[in-house]
């Protein structure tokens, strides 16, 4: 099962160098910051690579939600104005909370955080290394995922990704 995986992620992590959706000629060369470009198509590509680790491990493919996409987008701009990854919100929310009020009716099975500057694809195939992250990802009661980011004009990127049924 984990030859499967890693065999379907460097696939993934070779068609996303086709077209990978990021233009980094604007970091200066001091260091490596991804300019996402084409951004009505970010959670699309991470939506169909998910949907194909989840397909080759036996799961169902997820659908994009737009309440829990709106909460994910909520939680990538606070974690930026907070400056540090974790699950809880500037006002003291959980996930759960922040999924709630984005209106969401369904259950919400988990989620995953990152600061970084690499691609959405690369930081996938890091939330795919990690047991936890793995696990929200490829849950096999998830019907639903969210998916949104905040770059910052350094190009950091802040990307969350909530699973829920």
């Amino acid at each position: 099962m984990v030859r499967i995986f890693s065999v379907l992620l460097v696939c993934l992590m070779g068609l996303s160098a086709c077209d990978p959706g990021y233009d980094n000629s604007s970091s200066g060369g001091s260091s490596k910051a991804y300019r996402i470009r084409n951004e009505d198509k970010v959670q699309f590509r991470m939506l169909d690579s998910v949907n194909a680790l989840r397909s080759a491990a036996g799961a169902e493919a997820v659908v994009l939600n737009a309440q829990l996409n709106a909460a994910a987008a909520t939680h990538s701009r606070d974690m930026s104005a907070q400056n540090r990854p974790w699950h809880f919100g500037s006002d003291g929310s959980s996930p759960l909370d922040r999924v709630q009020r984005a209106g969401y009716v369904g259950q919400m099975l988990g989620e995953n955080i990152s600061e970084t500057y690499e691609s959405e694809l690369e930081t996938l195939g890091a939330w795919m290394e990690g047991s936890g992250t793995r696990s929200v990802i490829m849950d096999p009661k998830a019907v639903n995922m969210g998916f949104s980011w905040f770059q910052e004009s350094n190009g950091k990127i802040w990307w969350t990704l909530i699973m829920g049924n």
